[in-house]
C-alpha cells in the first residue's frame, strides 16, 4: 500500500480526502506540523501546486494538496484565495461576508477546489479544479459543514451546504467535483 502525504495539518481535511480516495490502495498521512509551505500563488491551482510540490520534495514522498475557497461575483471574486483568512473564525467570516453583501442584488458565487498530486521529486503528476455554482443567502441556514457552508445556496438542490447531508455535499461540492475529475487518472497512477 502506497503512502501519500496530505499537504495539510488539518485532521478533518485528511478524513475528507480519505472518503474521496477510499477506492484506492493508498494510506494517507498528514504532513508534519513543523513543515509549513507558504501559499504565495495568485490562484487556487497555484497554491495547491505549491503545497503538494513543497511537501513532496521536503519528505521525498508522494503528496496531495488542495486549495479551495469562495468567490463572490459582486465582490470581484473575493474572498477568493483569502477565504480562510477573511476573518479569524467561521462566524466572523460569515459576518464579514454578510456585511460586504448588504443591499447587494447580485448574489451569485462559486466554491472552487483545486487539487494537485506531486511525485516525490516535487513534479506535479495530476491537477484539476472543481467548481460548484450557487448564491449567497442573506442569513445562514443549516448547522452542517463549516466556513461559508450555511450561506452558500445550491439552487438545483434547494439547500445550502450547511443543510445538506454529508453524502449530498460529498457529491455536489466543489471538492467532490474535483476528486471525480481526477478519479480515472488516480486509479491508473501507482504512487
Amino acid at each position: 500500500m502506497a503512502t501519500v502525504i496530505v499537504a495539510t495539518g488539518n485532521p478533518g481535511k485528511l478524513r475528507e480526502m480519505q472518503a474521496y480516495l477510499k477506492h484506492l490502495d493508498w494510506s494517507l498521512a498528514l504532513k508534519p506540523n513543523h513543515l509549513d509551505i507558504e501559499e504565495t500563488g495568485q490562484t487556487f491551482l497555484e497554491n495547491a501546486r505549491l503545497k503538494a510540490s513543497g511537501v513532496a520534495r521536503a519528505l521525498g514522498a508522494w503528496a496531495i494538496a488542495d486549495d479551495s475557497g469562495l468567490q463572490v461575483d459582486a465582490l470581484n471574486g473575493a474572498p477568493g484565495i483569502y477565504s480562510a483568512r477573511y476573518a479569524d473564525s467561521d462566524r466572523a467570516r460569515i459576518e464579514r461576508l454578510l456585511t460586504a453583501m448588504a443591499g447587494v442584488k447580485n448574489r451569485r458565487a462559486q466554491f472552487v477546489c483545486a487539487l494537485a498530486l506531486a511525485r516525490p521529486d516535487g513534479t506535479i503528476a495530476l491537477e484539476t479544479e472543481g467548481i460548484c455554482h450557487g448564491s449567497i443567502l442573506t442569513e445562514p441556514r443549516g448547522q452542517g459543514g463549516f466556513g461559508y457552508d450555511p450561506l452558500f445556496y445550491v439552487e438545483e438542490l434547494g439547500q445550502t451546504f450547511g443543510e445538506m447531508s454529508a453524502l449530498d455535499k460529498h457529491h455536489h461540492s466543489h471538492r467532490g467535483i474535483a476528486f471525480r475529475q481526477l478519479g480515472p487518472a488516480l486509479v491508473s497512477l501507482q504512487p
